[in-house]
């Protein structure tokens, strides 16, 4: 079967490079018998890889199960998996198959691998070893012939270290690993996929269909999609439902994406939200704060590099004569030598464009008093509006209420 055809007949959208490598990988290893291991975030559809994989196998005309280990209690997931014998335990009123028994000559997928209790994985290694199991409740060794795919969104090596996972059955499992990626790093993949869920949704309530404008379009390919295709499948059916103008704009499709994802930090936000209420304001924390003001340090930080490099642009010449003698003395400005008390570059990592809220918190803003860094914002923004507190509030991204209250917390003196 063809990539083409395997999209066509699963309905697969995009022509990303790594997805296209994911299709073609499971194409390739269909007819064999060989374990699958399936990673990548959640939501990115790595449920799709092994109807794929199933349905160009020999397999295809027996039975396919898809399990998802996470949603059974670690209680019955034993008897589920292997089955039970009547008596075995309180409930068990019947003989019970389970799903490998009822897959035999199959194919099972096991998504959420990671979440197996280790009684289960190693019940699962077995499976793979030999193809053998044993019911709950039973001393009979039975056999089946199945087809393992697994899929998970675990670090499986961070697993294996904290001992949460075997690894001699990771490495069963991962015969053959196939990565699907994350929405974000899809391109164009994303406008094509909100088009097709967009006219599924429209198809199926006979309603007009949405468009995007270009703006909008841009935003959805930046944005960074943290449910990946769950999420922006929602976001498409919530919009073409919701909105009576068919034609999208930014400021629509910002409506139906979480705040606190797309803007990480509130009061460094360039982008405007007409619902944010004014008691959102308030719950502004002392870390964005701080935030903000590491973010003034980069500027400075910036200033000085720009001196510096003028001021290294030149040389610094100093004629003197001592009896009769004429020696010029030529200093190159050394921009390591210039001292910086304030701001220490290498500690806060202020040079670095792409540095993130987990990164700037792990490396110092702890060590700030954040008492001295609350306290010098709040002056500086006084001080700079004649001690007048709404337009300061303003700057610092805060409500006034806020602002009177970390005034009187911090013993701030008004100048007016």
């Amino acid at each position: 079967m063809s990539l083409q055809a395997v999209k066509n007949r699963f309905g697969i959208i995009g022509n990303d490079a790594r997805l296209n490598a994911a299709l073609e990988t499971a194409i390739q290893i269909a007819s064999t018998d060989l374990s699958v291991l399936i990673t990548g975030e959640s939501g990115v559809g790595k449920e799709i890889i092994p109807q794929v994989i199933h349905a160009s196998s020999p397999r295809k005309h027996n039975k396919y199960i898809a399990i998802n280990c996470g949603a059974i209690p670690e209680g019955t997931i034993d008897s589920e998996l292997f089955g039970h014998e009547k008596g075995s335990f309180t409930g068990a009123n019947d003989t019970r198959k389970g799903y490998f028994e009822e897959a035999d000559g199959g194919t099972v997928f096991l998504d959420e691998v990671g979440e197996l209790p280790l009684q289960s994985q190693v019940r699962l290694l077995r499976v793979l070893q030999n193809g053998e199991f044993i019911k709950v409740g039973s001393s009979k060794v039975q056999k089946t012939d199945v087809r393992i795919i697994a899929a998970s969104n675990v670090n499986f090596l961070k697993a294996i270290n904290m001992g949460t996972f075997r690894e001699d059955l990771y490495y069963r499992l991962n015969a053959v690993p196939i990565f699907m990626p994350p929405l974000r790093e899809r391109g164009r993949d994303i406008h094509l996929l909100f088009r097709k869920f967009a006219l599924d949704f429209s198809d199926k309530y006979q309603m007009p269909v949405i468009r995007l404008t270009p703006e909008a379009q841009h935003l959805l390919e930046t944005y960074r999609w943290p449910g990946n295709i769950r999420q922006l499948k929602n976001v498409a059916e919530q919009i073409s439902v919701l909105e009576e103008n068919r034609v999208i704009k930014p400021e629509t499709i910002l409506k139906y994406l979480p705040k606190e994802t797309y803007n990480p930090l509130p009061i460094l936000s360039g982008v405007s939200h007409n619902n944010t209420s004014s008691s959102a304001s308030d719950n502004i924390s002392d870390r964005d704060i701080i935030f903000k003001i590491l973010v003034q340090l980069r500027e400075e930080v910036d200033q000085i590099k720009a001196t510096i490099k003028d001021m290294s642009s030149s040389n610094i010449s100093t004629s003197t004569n001592d009896i009769g003698k004429t020696s010029i003395v030529s200093t190159n400005i050394d921009s390591k030598n210039i001292s910086q008390p304030h701001i220490d570059s290498h500690r806060y990592n202020l040079y670095d464009e792409n540095i993130t809220d987990a990164e700037s918190e792990e490396i110092g803003i702890n060590s700030l008093s954040i008492q001295e860094v609350n306290a010098d914002l709040i002056s500086k923004a006084l001080e700079k509006y004649n001690g007048k507190r709404k337009p300061a509030a303003k700057e610092l991204g805060i409500s006034e209420r806020t602002l009177y209250r970390k005034i009187k917390e911090l013993n701030i003196e008004d100048k007016r």
